[in-house]
Parts: C-alpha cells; structure tokens; sequence
C-alpha cells in the first residue's frame, strides 16, 4: 500500500494506482471523459485534472501514477476553473441540440456541462460540419457531435481487434472516421455496436427502427408478433432507474403487451429450439468424423467477423441459424400455419441487446417462408424509449407472462445472453443424449461460466473427452482461433459470442457511463440476473421444452431433419474485406 494525502486527508492505495483510482476508493469522484478502463486510458480529454504538489502544471489522474507521500487536490478553484474551460472548449465545437438527441439524459458531456454550470459558450467560431454516414445498417455517425475522446477507436481496435475506426487529419481538422473516409458500410465492420456503447455523447447512435414497429402495430391488416432475447431483461430495467443487475422480465411482457402487439413472445422458445439442432449437429459431427471443432453461429457479429476475418473456418460454423432468426422462421411457418394466418401478413419484430441483429435481417438464406423470418429488430435502448414515448409507467406495471405457443423457454435457454451460456446449454442436452437422463446427469457446467475472455473446459462424456473454449469479444477469438490454425489448441466444440462478456454486454443495450463502467463489471451483475433465472427453473434442459417438443412432433419430425434443416438452418460465405 501506498501513502498518500488527496484533500488535506490521509489515505492509502495500492501500489501501481493512479491518481483516479486512489481517489475512488477514498471516496471521491474525479469527473472524466476519455478514459474507459482496460480501453482508453491516454489521458486527452483533461477533464480528470488535479493540483499534485510539486507538480508545474495540472495532470492527469486517469494516467498518473501514485507515489509515497504524494499530495493531491481533486478541487481547487484552479482545477474546477480548467475542467470549466475545458468543458467551454469542447462545446464551442458540439452540435448543441439536446433537447432532441438520442442521449439527452444519459450524455455525460451534458452532465458535466450542468454540474459545472457550463450553459453557454464563450468561443464561437469555426465549427465541425455535420457530416453524417448512415451506410451501416445498424448505425448512424454524426461527427459535429464527437469531442474526439477516442474512446470508440479504441473499443473497436482493442476490444475487438478490428480497426475500421481511427482518427484521420490532424489539430482542429481531426474527425474518427474510417480509412480513405470510405462509408462504415464499405469497411470490415461487423456491425457489433460496441463503440456506440463507449461514446459519451451522441455521436454514434443506433440506427432507430421505432417508427416502423409503430407503423405496424397501427396497420390492421399486419399481425404484429414480438420476441425478446434473454439479455434484454437484464439490462431494460436500467433505464427505469433500477439497479444494474435487476430481472425485469415480467414488467417487460407487460409493457411489449400495451405497446399493442398481437403476440408477446420470448426468444427463449427459439433458444431451447437452437440447443437441439446444434447439440444434435455436434454430435453427428463427433460420431461420423465430420468437420472439428464445430463453432457456434448465434452470434451475427462474430458470423460476419468469420466471414471477413477467417474464412477458413466457415465449414465449421454451426449451419442453425441464430435464435432470432429460428423464431421468425418458425413464426412464419410453424405458428402461421397452426393459427391460418398468411405469413406474408405477419410482422415479426424482434428486441435485442445487439446492433448486429439489424445486420442480420438482410443476410441470405434467411427467409423459410419466402418472405424474411424476422422484418424488424429493434435495441433493449430502443425498446425503452417506445416504452417512454407510450407514457407506460414501467415501474407499476404487474408482471406478466409471455402468449403460448412461442413463450415456453427453460433455464438452459436464458443463459444463452452470458458468455458460456450456449455452451453449458448444449452440454446439458449432449451429455443427457449420450449418457440417458439419470440421477446425478450434470446440469450445471461452471467452468464456462465467468466474465474472463477465453475460458477452455474438458468433460469425459460417456468415455470420450470433450475438449471445449469458450471466447468473447472478437479481440479473445482471434487469440483463439490463431492457436487453433496454428495447431497449438485442440477442441471438439467452441463457443464464440461477438462483444466482451456475451449479449448481456452487448452493443444495443442500456448504455452506462465511464464512472459506472470504470468500477462494476455491468457484464457480472448482468449475467447474475440470467443465471437466477436458470436456477429458478422447474426445467433446465433444453430438451424438456413442452413447447419445442410439440414442434418436433407437429411440424419439424426430429432434430435435424430435412425440414428442420429447411427452416431452421442457413449457409455462409466469405467476404471481401472492403469493396
């Protein structure tokens, strides 16, 4: 421990803190604005100044180290004087409209420019034009909004190991964006939606799918049917103010019912529907030598980073499709046919904690009824907003229960939104399916589990090892998957999902700001919500599904048939990096 004094005070810090740090854990908060830890720590913004004594000038705590005997003031009139500037600056060059962008409430220049009383601006002059690329199908990019925190290069390059962002020109000309000023659509984007999370203001932004669900619901001729992902519990209460890491999933049911949808399902349904095509697929592939190690497909950003980045391994992605799509799929089949309902009349609209999802509407072989199995794909942010918008009071809705038959999912399908989740889901039924459903049949797999960016298990199932890895965030797959390629790693099954932590962090959830991001772990307490839900559950199989199991028996035959392969599963392709 390190000896310091911030205020006048005695206190103590581990040794290798910064300034930022060791304030935190005495109990004061040093404002920020670049720094995102373990992303961006390159002390630019100088809104976390402090007085060091001795120090020439102010410095930054976010990069500035602690040492025995130091002396530091957080709030002197110097510093709150440079912090005001700084913020003065920052808005000479801002696109001023917050009474109607996205992030009015959760902007943390705006809550900065209010604590220090900074409502005007006394440099006027040249400003950023508002140059905005909307070729992404996920996103929009408006530069006259950035403050060039850097903090959205740097998820994208070293959260993702990706790049397509970066700061182009120099001094007052510098803007983030992508190489040659190519369109994001033009790059090698994988449309994940993790530098929409990190941007402090509104800059990047989802693009906002409301008004056409809106549309739909008020077309009478539309029969407008709802899913929600499993992560989208876990994080839509946040925007009600509840804590990080509350189950709001009854609330949620409620409030999709009064937005007026037709029907309110559960992505659950299709999860447990996805466990039994790729459990089953695995172990074909493990009992006819087919193409080792078999790799998840659910996640669209990591299929379009496969795509792109290692099109070597597309023979051993799973062929289901994800579980938003198996649920259009089967909407527009399955529940279309049972209920006599013209598919093409049917709306299927779908809520995620993905950005990639929007992405993925428009990839081919992905319409089972020859219309697209899902025609919209709104944000959990998104959702919260028409929540508000509708004047729905979330926080004294009674909670509710999804419609049948789509609505059944067991606690093997909720833990898909964690990082592991889909691997301890398909373990349960792999083993069950080998080893017969007995006392004591493993239903928990906790070597999966846990927030760390490659996680590697082996479990003997009935005699044979099973080698599996689990990996989040494209940065710890490309880890992986070198060692794969390089023969340094030997696996039977792994588990990729696109962002840091898996969907429960994914990049169309609620968005936290650096003072809460910097010192929770948001991914944690979000997966600890979907991990109650699974113990909660009467049943944990996949398998035991009552729902999916009529499926099979009405409509599908058994795992993997032909018309189970039809509907339910898709094709890939490589692709060129850029056009």
């Amino acid at each position: 421990m390190v000896n310091i004094k911030i205020n006048g005070i005695d206190c103590q810090a581990p040794k290798g803190s910064t300034i930022l740090e060791a304030c935190r854990l005495a109990g004061i908060r040093i404002p920020t604005l670049c720094y995102l830890k373990d992303i961006n720590a390159i002390g630019a913004c100088r809104i976390c100044v402090v007085e060091v004594k001795g120090a020439r000038s102010l410095v930054a705590a976010c990069v500035y180290p602690i040492n025995e005997g130091m002396e530091v003031f957080t709030n002197t009139p110097k510093v709150v004087e440079s912090r005001r500037t700084t913020l003065e600056l920052l808005l000479s060059n801002h696109k001023r409209e917050c009474l109607s962008c996205v992030r009015s409430g959760n902007c943390e220049l705006q809550a900065l420019a209010n604590e220090y009383g900074v409502d005007e601006t006394y440099f006027e002059g040249e400003k950023t034009p508002s140059d905005i690329d909307d070729s992404a199908a996920h996103m929009i990019r408006d530069n006259s909004k950035c403050i060039s925190c850097r903090r959205c290069a740097a998820a994208c390059a070293k959260t993702q190991g990706i790049g397509v962002i970066g700061a182009n020109e120099r001094g007052f000309a510098t803007e983030i964006t992508c190489a040659f000023d190519m369109g994001l659509a033009d790059t090698a984007c994988v449309s994940c939606g993790q530098c929409i999370t990190a941007c402090p203001v509104g800059a990047l932004t989802e693009k906002d799918d409301t008004q056409k669900v809106l549309d739909a619901i008020a077309d009478p001729d539309k029969y407008v049917v709802v899913q929600a992902a499993p992560a989208v519990r876990a994080s839509l209460g946040e925007a009600f103010g509840y804590p990080v890491g509350t189950n709001v999933e009854g609330k949620m049911i409620a409030a999709l019912r009064r937005l007026g949808f037709d029907k309110v399902f559960d992505t659950n349904f299709s999860a447990d529907l996805t466990i039994m095509e790729e459990a089953n697929e695995f172990l074909g592939r493990v009992q006819n030598n087919g193409v080792l190690p078999m790799i998840t497909s659910c996640s669209p950003g990591w299929i379009r980073y496969c795509e792109n980045y290692f099109p070597e391994f597309i023979p051993n992605l799973s062929s289901c499709k994800s579980p938003q799509q198996m649920f259009g799929a089967v909407t527009k089949t399955y529940f279309a046919e049972k209920n006599g309902i013209d598919p093409k009349k049917i709306v299927s609209v779908s809520v995620m904690p993905c950005t990639a999802k929007k992405f993925e509407l428009g990839r081919d072989d992905q319409a089972a009824a020859g219309v697209p199995d899902v025609d919209i794909s709104i944000t959990t942010r998104e959702l919260a907003r028409m929540i508000k918008q509708a004047g729905i009071m979330f926080n004294n809705l009674p909670d509710e229960k999804c419609d049948s038959p789509l609505g059944t999912g067991t606690g093997a399908a909720v833990i898909f939104g964690a990082t592991g989740g889909v691997m301890e889901a398909a373990l349960r039924t792999a083993v069950w399916t080998l080893e017969g459903k007995k006392d004591g049949t493993p239903i928990e797999f906790k070597d999966v589990r846990g927030v760390e960016g490659i996680k590697e298990a082996t479990y003997n199932v009935a005699g044979m090892e099973v080698k599996v890895a689990v990996a989040s965030g494209l940065a710890n797959a490309k880890a992986l998957l070198k060692k794969v390629k390089a023969g340094e790693a030997n696996y039977h099954f792994i588990e990729i999902m696109g962002c840091p932590g898996g969907c429960v962090n994914g990049g169309g959830q609620i968005i936290q700001p650096a003072e809460v991001r910097n010192f929770t772990d948001i991914r944690a307490d979000r997966a600890k919500v979907l991990y109650s839900i699974d113990e909660a559950n009467t049943l944990r199989f996949s398998h035991d599904n009552p729902d999916v199991q009529a499926l099979y028996k009405e409509f599908l035959g058994e795992p993997n048939s032909h018309k189970a392969h039809e509907i339910l599963h898709t094709s890939y392709k490589a692709q060129k990096l850029s056009k």
